[in-house]
């Protein structure tokens, strides 16, 4: 037995993206449907000739408030929400002059575009749609009898509904969760919002008592970091610069693990003013280097550890040129990410069919806070993105010898790369790049062992008989508990050592530092990264 499709006599249409409106209306008409509509889509219509009734003229009662309340009545409401398989629904409509209305049509006020724009709080306050969500929740809870649509993309599987004759019980089901998900992202994000315009001095409390989490799905993915795992790509309203808001002008989709390794690249190298090229895999950096050019930094990076560098991601902070783009075309590459690509450097890498090339327009501003989230069994945790730094004067030398000019710079220059290994992490640095980097270790001092091994390995490659290490200066993103680990670096030739400081040795760690004639400063942050 066939499903008993539902007819469309009745139709209320209320939008701020009038996109695909035009051709919505004419079809409804075509079938024989009544048009209801307010302010300026009524006036959309009008002025093209299809013919409308305007809520107020329909409802007897005036749009006032400066638009503020224009649906909020009864005659639409229970039009909406009255039940026709009910009697007694029935009753009291037909005594209060209330005609069923079987399609809502809302897309809501453009508020996170008004709060992307940077505008007054007041321009956003009045971008807060209440008469709209009200609609589209009334209309879902309905939906046995209703069909509700928030989304233009939705119009053309509505026009082939009607032409079968109505839509199914199923398809009004599944645009009703549509709509109270649409409802719930756009409330998240007024929330979000008035959050933010919180004072420090009125609360020290960054989260509030509920969190959610909204994003709008970009895309969904082949699978995620295995093949046997689903996957999605959602995209959230911060519009931070990065892999999620970058355009790919060539290549495969992105992968889960692509796009996981882009933005831990792409954020790193947003890290440094010079120009810099950074060299992930597995979500660390292996190749990290500053240099008067792209291409200088791309050979200095390169040279930290090239067997892993192979099927990497490489992020630019630079617009990539050609000069560059045939160093990296020599390498096979999953990803290169860049704020911009000039025309031959585009050219040249649109012959790797395969490599995947974003454009991201600019870097994201890595002093500015946000939130990182991860899930857990039975629920999630937040925090505030890591975007602590340390400059020179904040450094404390706390060694009989002080590091040079020269060491100091070297000394952030892998303090700020450190940041975004994971932990526990030690990195080399010689001269603006990375000659050593040791990530993800239960162990510091096996992470100090492990970069000095792959600085020879690198070495040797290279036909160097000297470890890169040898020179070198060292970061370390938590403290050293024991002189082992710090033992550990000098003997791969590092002469000088910054770390957060704060182990109950200390002075041990200290004391050590100045028999070897090695400078260490501290900082007093550690860069934890798990």
């Amino acid at each position: 037995m066939s499903e008993t499709l539902l007819p469309i006599r009745r139709a209320l249409i209320s939008v701020s993206d009038k996109t695909g409106l035009l051709e919505l209306a004419r079809n409804l008409s075509a079938h024989g449907v009544e048009i209801l509509s307010t302010g300026g889509s009524a006036k959309t219509l009008l002025d093209v000739g299809i013919s409308v009734t305007e809520v107020s003229d329909y409802t007897g009662f005036p749009e006032i408030l400066d638009g503020r309340v224009k649906t909020l009545v009864p005659q639409i409401h229970g039009g909406i929400l009255g039940r026709r398989d009910v009697p007694e629904h029935c009753a009291q409509m037909k005594e209060h002059n209330i005609k069923p209305i079987d399609l809502v049509v809302v897309n809501l006020y453009p508020f996170e575009e008004t709060v992307a724009s940077g505008a007054e709080a007041e321009t956003c306050i009045e971008n807060i749609d209440i008469g709209g969500p009200a609609l589209i929740r009334a209309s879902a809870k309905n939906y046995s009898h209703v069909v509700i649509l928030t989304d233009p993309i939705q119009y053309n599987s509505l026009t082939e509904a009607l032409d079968q004759g109505g839509t199914t019980l199923e398809m009004r089901k599944h645009w009703a969760g549509i709509a109270y998900a649409h409802t719930a992202a756009y409330d998240s994000n007024i929330a979000t919002w008035f959050a933010q315009q919180r004072s420090d001095q009125l609360t020290k409390q960054t989260f509030g008592e509920n969190f959610v989490l909204v994003g709008k799905k970009y895309h969904d993915l082949r699978y995620g970091e295995n093949s046997h795992q689903q996957a999605a790509f959602y995209r959230d309203s911060t519009q931070r610069l990065g892999v999620a808001t970058a355009t790919q002008i060539q290549g495969k989709i992105l992968s889960y693990n692509n796009i996981n390794d882009t933005d831990a690249a792409f954020e790193l190298v947003a890290e440094f003013d010079k120009p810099a090229v950074v060299i992930v895999k597995h979500a660390n950096p292996c190749g990290v280097a500053i240099g008067k050019t792209l291409a200088q930094a791309w050979d200095e990076a390169l040279k930290c550890d090239p067997v892993s560098a192979f099927g990497g991601i490489v992020a630019f902070n630079r617009k990539l040129d050609v000069k560059t783009a045939e160093k990296i075309s020599t390498l096979f590459l999953e990803v290169v990410v860049a704020p911009d690509v000039d025309e031959e450097a585009r050219s040249l890498l649109a012959h790797k069919k395969n490599l995947r090339v974003l454009v991201t327009g600019g870097l994201p501003d890595v002093s500015v806070g946000g939130t990182v989230v991860r899930s857990v069994a039975g629920g999630f945790l937040v925090q505030t993105r890591d975007n602590g730094s340390i400059m020179r004067e904040e450094l404390r030398v706390v060694t009989q010898r002080a590091p040079s000019s020269h060491e100091i710079e070297d000394l952030l220059f892998a303090f700020r790369v450190a940041k975004h290994v994971k932990s526990n992490a030690v990195v080399y640095a010689k001269n603006q790049a990375t000659v050593g980097i040791g990530a993800g270790q239960m162990s510091r001092v096996d992470s100090a062992r492990i970069a000095a091994i792959k600085s020879g390995q690198a070495a040797r490659a290279a036909g160097q008989e000297t470890p890169l290490t040898q020179g070198s200066v060292v970061a370390s993103d938590a403290f050293f508990p024991f002189a082992d680990g710090l033992e550990t670096v000098i003997a791969a030739g590092a002469t000088a050592v910054i770390q957060p400081g704060g182990s109950i040795r200390d002075d041990e760690v200290i004391a050590a530092a100045d028999a070897a004639g090695v400078a260490m400063v501290f900082t007093g942050m550690r860069h934890f990264r798990h």
